[in-house]
């Protein structure tokens, strides 16, 4: 709700909802929309608090491996139907990924790179750009 929609909201007992709406230069069908539109987000809030916790008792039951698609068909096999970009809503909002390639490992060798401790990670693989990548000359001393 905006900060006009509440402060006419506060200021309706004292003052009639015209004279607030002129004042504000605030059309009186906008106050309505928006005093209207709270119950319906409330709703909608809540009805996507239920489907957060259908989907994560659907994830942690497949061991946290089941993305969108899974989840939308176990949805659908259980009789739920909801949108599958829902769901991906929903899930980008309450349960971060974590894969293996967006995790960052630490060096195992624990030294810190040369770089002003830039080092760049990837996976498994630590990569020092200050490293040169040419293998060491044979036979000097």
């Amino acid at each position: 709700m905006t900060a006009l929609c509440r402060l006419i909201h506060a200021q309706k007992a004292h003052y009639p909802v015209v004279l607030l709406c002129r004042v504000l230069h605030v059309t009186r069908s906008s106050y309505y929309a928006c005093r209207e539109g709270e119950a319906a987000r409330q709703a909608r809030q809540a009805a996507d608090d239920a489907l957060a916790h259908e989907i994560t008792v659907l994830h942690i039951a497949s061991r946290k491996t089941y993305g969108v698609p899974r989840i939308h068909a176990e949805l659908r096999r259980l009789g739920r139907r909801v949108n599958r970009k829902r769901i991906a809503r929903v899930m980008r909002e309450r349960h971060p990924r974590r894969h293996p390639s967006q995790a960052a490992f630490a060096d195992p060798t624990g030294r810190e790179g040369e770089a002003g401790g830039r080092v760049i990670e990837a996976g498994n693989f630590t990569l020092n750009p200050c490293t040169t990548l040419l293998p060491p000359k044979y036979g000097s001393s």
